[in-house]
C-alpha cells in the first residue's frame, strides 16, 4: 500500500511539473512573439498605430486562463474542489456497496 501511495504522489507531482512546463513555455513564447511584433510595429510605423497590442491582448487572455488552470486559482471548481468531489463520490459508492 505504501508503494502505491508513493507512486501516486510521484505521478501527481510529474503531472504538476508537466503543467508548469507547458505554462512557462507558453509564457516564454508570448513574450518573445509579442516583443517581435512590437519591434516590427515600431519599425514599420513608429507607434502611429500600435496594432501589436491586439495580439498581445488576445493571447494575454489565453495566458490568463492557462495560469488559472496551472496554478489552481479558480475558487469555485479548482483542483482542491475536484479532489474533494472525487473522494465524496468514492465514499458514496462504498456506502452503496455496503447496503447491497
Amino acid at each position: 500500500m505504501e508503494d502505491f501511495n508513493k507512486e501516486n504522489k510521484y505521478l501527481k507531482a510529474k503531472e504538476r511539473v508537466d503543467r508548469l512546463k507547458k505554462f512557462y513555455s507558453n509564457l516564454t513564447s508570448y513574450v518573445l512573439v509579442i516583443s517581435a511584433l512590437a519591434l516590427i510595429n515600431y519599425v514599420t510605423n513608429e507607434w502611429r498605430y500600435m496594432w501589436f497590442l491586439w495580439a498581445a491582448f488576445g493571447w494575454g487572455i489565453g495566458i490568463l486562463f492557462h495560469a488559472i488552470g496551472t496554478f489552481d486559482l479558480n475558487p469555485f471548481f479548482g483542483r482542491a474542489w475536484e479532489e474533494r468531489k472525487i473522494k465524496e463520490l468514492m465514499r458514496e459508492e462504498d456506502e452503496i456497496k455496503k447496503w447491497e
